[in-house]
């Protein structure tokens, strides 16, 4: 096992660093094709979009800040300012999206808490209807059932969901109180997720290495247990079949793009945060084409493994499958726990799935906090560079962000959830930030001279499809499909019927702005500060720092951390 004393000052192992990479972006894809799973809805065709996503937005983009951040040695926003200042911006922006994204996740993570905890109960409390908070119209799963009763009823999952787990109010207007047994189980969550950060990557490192195999465990174990369901075949034949019409639906290929880009953790600054530990000579093409493979085949099997059992329940009750798919957090909160609940031993089955879920958001949660505060101390080294302020920072967003959650686990607490995943989460952000990251490597900085550089590091160039990627195909899909999207886009409804108040729109309107603007802001302040004519402006903005790596320094680099790693072993 070979130690690296990075640049960064933190003494890692290269197997943890892999571990963390692999962590990051299969607990991303595994978390969107198991948690949030709307994409499914959408069938077969589903696959067309993303392997056109795959090919020339994911794999390209994945290389690009995995080898900058290991080149610069700097993290997912001072790595543009070595890079090219002007675009320092993008570092800004992707923090922003992270805190957003952090609060999303850190929710979900309490919901299933509070479900695993009820999971130990000697009947499932999501099983019947006999309980104080069902009502007349409440109806339990049997075999056969009509048509009718799925339409005209509720059953006792979705009741146990919004009336005991979330007591939902009527809508945003009525945030109502506090649950605080969720508000208990979100700062429990956050108090899991700083324990496993709060010595940086040195403890995430050690963490990953059981966090990181659990969930994939888990996945294996659902996986054949859905697949031996009877009705299971349907199911899968509803996730392959394509229907080609859809292809016309924008959702399609913003929700295939999200994928890639949530599954792939790009354009978020934590793929490059992770590679700056990494020693400089590290192969992190045979890394990358490596580990996007593993994604996408997870991915893949992991619509086997939730398809097997929505054909499953499909049968038990006699519909068609489009009947019992669910999307976003019903399918973890109310699908899956149905299918349970039809299963043999349905409380160990409860309790293996939460588990899992839980494992998930932690991997997720706690990367993309460390990631921010990377980052914000990247920023800031003079105020955040010891270790004591650094801890003091991962407080403070802590603190910060369980107070804003706990909007969240209010009684409307699942209305303002869905506007910070729908507008502060939005793929269209993320599309706005590939096209930026492309067009600043491919144009400005210069595709192929970050080809030389990789070559530099690694001892021979990659594909030259790869940098043809960056500066012709990655940012021209990525613009197509972003203005497909806002062509095409439609306002938030909750269950497709209700429909927000004004300033509801207005608040996910600004939260879904608020990151392209503080990006297009900064780089017009680094314009306006910068001394001389606009012309030798963005000259100076768009000129790479003199203190990169050279190309001819492949081998004084090496020589350097052999003599660091023999001196910390000495």
């Amino acid at each position: 096992m070979e130690e690296v004393k990075t640049g960064r000052g933190s003494i890692l192992c290269q197997n943890e660093l892999f571990n963390l990479h692999i962590n990051t972006f299969i607990k991303n894809n595994e978390d969107q094709s198991v948690s949030n799973n709307c994409h499914f809805c959408f069938k077969g065709v589903f696959l067309v979009p993303y392997l056109l996503f795959f090919c020339t937005c994911g794999v390209p983009l994945f290389l690009l800040e995995t080898s900058l951040g290991q080149f610069t040695r700097q993290g997912g926003a001072a790595c543009w300012r070595k890079i090219c200042p002007l675009f320092q911006a993008l570092g800004y922006g992707s923090q922003l999206f992270l805190f957003y994204l952090a609060l999303c996740y850190i929710v979900l993570l309490a919901w299933a808490f509070r479900y695993l905890f009820s999971s130990f109960s000697s009947e499932l409390p999501w099983a019947n209807c006999l309980n104080s908070w069902n009502t007349d119209k409440c109806f339990e799963f049997r075999p056969n059932q009509t048509l009718q009763e799925f339409r005209n009823g509720t059953s006792s999952v979705v009741e146990y969901w919004e009336r005991r787990i979330l007591e939902l109010s009527s809508g945003i207007e009525h945030v109502g109180n506090i649950r605080w047994d969720l508000a208990l189980c979100l700062l429990l969550a956050w108090l899991v997720c700083i324990l496993c950060i709060w010595n940086g990557v040195k403890t995430t490192g050690k963490v990953v290495y059981f966090t990181a195999t659990f969930p994939y465990v888990m996945l294996l174990v659902l996986l054949v247990r859905g697949v031996t369901l009877p009705g299971a075949k349907e199911g899968i034949m509803f996730y392959l079949y394509p229907d080609v019409s859809r292809l016309s639906d924008p959702m399609v290929w913003l929700d295939a793009s999200s994928q890639i880009f949530y599954s792939y953790a790009v354009s978020l600054g934590i793929l490059t945060t992770l590679s700056s530990y990494n020693k400089y000579t590290n192969n992190c093409y045979r890394d990358c084409i490596f580990l996007c493979l593993l994604n996408g085949l997870t991915s893949f099997v992991a619509g086997f493994a939730v398809f097997s059992v929505l054909g499953f329940m499909a049968k038990e009750h006699g519909v068609d499958i489009s009947i019992v798919v669910e999307s976003g957090p019903g399918l973890a909160f109310i699908a899956y726990p149905r299918a349970v609940d039809l299963m043999p031993f349905p409380q160990l089955w409860a309790i293996c799935f939460f588990s899992m879920i839980i494992f998930i958001g932690i991997d997720t949660e706690f990367v993309n906090i460390e990631a921010l505060v990377t980052n914000i101390v990247d920023m800031f080294p003079s105020i955040f560079g010891n270790e004591y302020r650094r801890k003091l920072l991962l407080l403070a967003i802590g603190i910060a962000s369980f107070f804003v959650g706990l909007l969240m686990v209010t009684e409307g607490g699942l209305y303002v959830f869905q506007l910070f995943d729908h507008y502060g989460c939005s793929g269209m952000t993320l599309l706005f930030f590939a096209i930026l990251e492309s067009v600043c490597i491919g144009w400005f900085y210069g595709a192929d001279r970050l080809y030389d550089n990789i070559k530099d590091m690694i001892g021979y160039h990659p594909w030259a499809f790869m940098k043809y990627c960056w500066r012709y195909l990655t940012p021209a899909i990525c613009t197509c499909t972003l203005v497909f999207s806002l062509v095409k886009y439609t306002p938030l409804k909750f269950r497709n019927t209700y429909e927000y108040p004004w300033w509801g729109y207005a608040i996910g309107g600004a939260l879904a702005l608020s990151t392209p603007i503080l990006v297009l802001l900064k780089m017009l302040h680094a314009v306006s500060v910068t001394p001389g004519t606009l012309k030798q402006r963005l000259k100076i903005l768009c000129t790479p720092a003199a203190d990169l790596p050279c190309p001819a320094s492949r081998k004084a680099m090496n020589q350097e951390e052999d003599c660091q790693f023999f001196m910390h072993a000495g």
